[in-house]
């Protein structure tokens, strides 16, 4: 037996029939084809899956999307402007290649904002722990935590 569900997405209003046990993950890349948001180990181990929900990171492995109803989910898509500018953390990622293969990268972008948002700009060793819940298999971080401190003052200079 389904539920139906209204939830905002990346600015935009959606309404669907999911049934109870569909985790907002594979709600966002199976009903409303927005594939950069990753599936890695469906346990909240790997932070791959990593979205904003009401402005906070969240492994959406590990919430229902039932969960989501009535909420504003922001995924990697929504994270950029409009008319295709990077947001600063995407381009820092880009810009210090923090990234190698690309599979963690949306996870690691999306839990970077709220690092910067929620917490402002850190040493290296705060940006790495703040980093624990998301694994990358290809990389020793060093450009990823570059990549964060870059957006973190690129984000803060645009504040």
């Amino acid at each position: 037996m389904g539920h139906t569900i209204t939830l905002e997405v990346n600015g935009k209003s959606v309404t669907r029939e999911v049934e109870p046990q569909t985790t907002l993950s594979e709600f966002i890349r199976e009903s409303l084809r927005l594939t950069g948001t990753h599936i890695g180990c469906d346990t909240s181990q790997c932070g791959a899956c990593t979205v904003h929900v009401d402005g906070r990171a969240v492994k959406s492995c590990n919430m229902l999307a039932v969960q989501a109803a009535g909420r504003a989910v922001t995924t990697i898509e929504g994270l950029a402007a409009v008319d295709g500018t990077l947001h600063p953390m995407q381009a820092a990622f880009k810009a210090c290649h923090g990234l190698q293969c690309g599979f963690c990268t949306p996870g690691m972008v999306m839990s970077a904002v709220d690092l910067v948002k929620h917490h402002g700009c850190h040493s290296e060793a705060q940006v790495r722990e703040a980093l624990e819940g998301n694994i990358c298999r290809c990389t020793g971080y060093h450009n990823i935590v570059k990549a964060v401190q870059q957006g973190a003052a690129a984000m803060t200079s645009a504040a």
